[in-house]
């Protein structure tokens, strides 16, 4: 069985770290016999009227159990590991569903937090089905955790942030390194060429694909004639706060 377990808003800007490490230590709490996917960062509305440390993202980690009765093991251990990674200052949210739970509508949520301003009234309403908490603070964190859970079931938009050795790839890999761990790669040039196995991908030290079609790819820039680049640029935003 697969499940989201989503969390949002954990942090402060001087806390040490962020909402991602968060996610990704959350492999260590797991039951025996469940296993980390991955973790996508799901990136929301980053605007003056929403509250935020930074910019405004969410993590969904995917998480693979035996059967759909570890439901409540994941939510005790989420809740454990919240408590224990607390700061104050931060307003964490947590949220938790199956991919078999009907989940329309939290799609449609997590759409809408991407370009609009929604409530964590309509998020609870949203969520009766599956389980959504705030843990400290003014619990807005909730809003982002369910829109995490929808758009990653959505599985068209997010970064992941860790998946198998994904952190210790070399800069330099072939197009069938990635494949070879279903990681897809695409050409963004003008020409969406197909990429062969034997060409050359400079990650830049930092390969992080993106979640489209509900597969891992990575969108590439030719650089030679066997030779290709991750998409660099990094968006800055000014702290709103």
């Amino acid at each position: 069985m697969i499940f989201y377990v989503a969390f949002d808003d954990t942090d402060t800007l001087d806390c040490g770290r962020g909402t991602g490490k968060l996610a990704r230590w959350f492999a260590d709490e797991l039951p025996a016999g469940c296993k980390q996917l991955m973790v996508v960062r799901q990136q929301l509305l980053h605007a003056p009227e929403i509250p935020m440390t930074s910019h405004n993202s969410s993590l969904c980690c995917i998480i693979e159990t035996p059967d759909a009765t570890y439901g409540q093991e994941l939510i005790n251990r989420g809740i454990a590991h919240l408590k224990k990674h607390f700061f104050e200052g931060s307003d964490p949210g947590f949220c938790v569903a199956k991919q078999t739970d009907k989940l329309d509508s939290i799609i449609d949520f997590g759409i809408r937090c991407t370009h609009a301003k929604t409530s964590q009234k309509e998020a609870l309403n949203l969520a009766k089905h599956i389980h959504l908490s705030g843990h400290g603070g003014t619990n807005d964190g909730i809003i982002g955790a369910l829109a995490a859970v929808g758009l990653t079931h959505y599985g068209e938009s997010g970064r992941i942030v860790d998946y198998a050795d994904l952190r210790e790839l070399p800069q330099w890999v072939t197009t069938k390194d990635l494949r070879q761990r279903n990681i897809f790669p695409m050409s963004v040039n003008r020409h969406a060429e197909f990429i062969p196995d034997n060409h050359s991908i400079d990650t830049l030290g930092s390969l992080r694909p993106h979640l489209w079609g509900k597969r891992l790819t990575v969108p590439l820039m030719a650089t030679g004639t066997d030779t290709w680049q991750v998409i660099a640029d990094k968006k800055n935003y000014d702290n709103p706060q």
